[in-house]
């Protein structure tokens, strides 16, 4: 079964920084796209960023400018640098395909909070 683990987040104030990380039990290389998502307390998951097999990239307008989708195929890792956080950006972070079709995983928690 393919596996996607998440790693990487913790508590952080308002405008610092993190850096998700996404291990894969599978060549990325192979997958068409990828992404992160998360979900915040009370609100329905949501797509934040999206890679692609061939590199090109999408951003939730949200993080568009802060946030950074990139792979390691080497590494079969996938990341999210993550700049200016907020503290709507506070949620649980999880990777998958996209779309969606591996089962979710426990996720990593971000929280930004003074």
């Amino acid at each position: 079964q393919v596996q996607l683990v998440e790693s990487g987040g913790g508590l952080v104030q308002p405008g610092g920084s993190l850096r998700l990380s996404c291990a894969a039990s599978v060549r990325i290389s192979s997958i068409y796209a990828m992404g992160w998502y998360r979900q915040a307390p009370g609100k329905q998951r949501e797509s934040v960023a999206t890679i692609t097999r061939g590199g090109s990239t999408n951003y939730a307008d949200s993080v568009k400018g802060r946030f950074t989708i990139s792979r390691d195929n080497a590494k079969n890792t996938m990341y999210l640098q993550m700049n200016s956080l907020k503290p709507e950006d506070t949620a649980v972070y999880y990777c998958n395909t996209k779309p969606s079709l591996m089962s979710w995983g426990q996720g990593t928690q971000v929280t930004v909070s003074s």
